[in-house]
């Protein structure tokens, strides 16, 4: 059983992140960040033990002297969403490292408060089937993540902000039901925000196997707070 720790403990953290159409891996050792990320290859998630192995071999360890392993856990991409889940469990149970997953949308959300300074954000990812992962992030918190039609999101307003794929795949639907005018679509999850996710909520760490999020079987609104 793995014991309950601190961030603060932390010398050596993995992140990985495969959930949508691209992929990255980051390690973070010794105060120095090491990453990788892949966009626009067919089957990315499939490229995520080698630029693990490229990682380490970069920062001269091996997964053995991991402290953590933080990922994402969805929504996303059925197929990248359960290889990056797999490659979290194998690691963990083969070397006892405990692990921290974060939903998508709140990957995305941090990410875009570093990069953009606004605190009022509202994230889309292309879902296919005319439908999207919908979340608001506001104040450093993910309050709402559902998997929903474009015309049938919340209504907002211009103070917010809109991120993600699905504002590519559904831009003037999502902006007349939002009234939302300001909007990046080609912003993704990165592996390196997971690990400045994960280093500022200064998370607790416990012994939780790492499981998925499929929004797809659930469509009913989640409430995190």
């Amino acid at each position: 059983m793995q014991n309950t720790q601190n961030t603060r403990n932390m010398q050596n953290i993995l992140a990985i992140d495969t959930c949508t159409e691209v992929c990255s891996v980051s390690l973070y050792t010794q105060g120095e960040m090491v990453s990788r990320f892949v966009q626009d290859v067919a089957k990315s998630s499939s490229l995520i033990l080698p630029l693990c192995d490229e990682v380490f071999a970069e920062a001269n360890i091996t997964s053995a002297d991991l402290d953590v392993i933080v990922y994402t856990k969805g929504p996303g991409a059925f197929t990248g969403v359960r290889m990056c889940v797999s490659v979290v469990q194998g690691m963990s149970l083969a070397h006892n490292i405990p692990t921290v997953g974060f939903s998508t949308l709140e990957v995305v959300g941090f990410g875009a408060v570093q990069k953009y300074k606004i605190d009022k954000l509202a994230i889309a990812l292309d879902a296919r089937m005319n439908e999207v992962y919908w979340g608001i992030y506001q104040e450093g918190v993910l309050s709402v993540e559902r998997l929903e039609k474009p015309d049938l999101v919340d209504v907002l307003g211009v103070d917010f902000m809109g991120v993600g794929t699905g504002w590519g795949a559904y831009a003037e639907v999502l902006a007349a039901r939002t009234g939302i005018d300001n909007f990046v679509a080609n912003f993704y999850p990165k592996s390196e925000n997971l690990i400045a996710l994960f280093l500022a909520k200064n998370t607790e760490i416990g012994a939780e196997l790492p499981l998925p999020t499929y929004l797809r079987n659930n469509v009913a609104q989640k409430s995190l707070k």
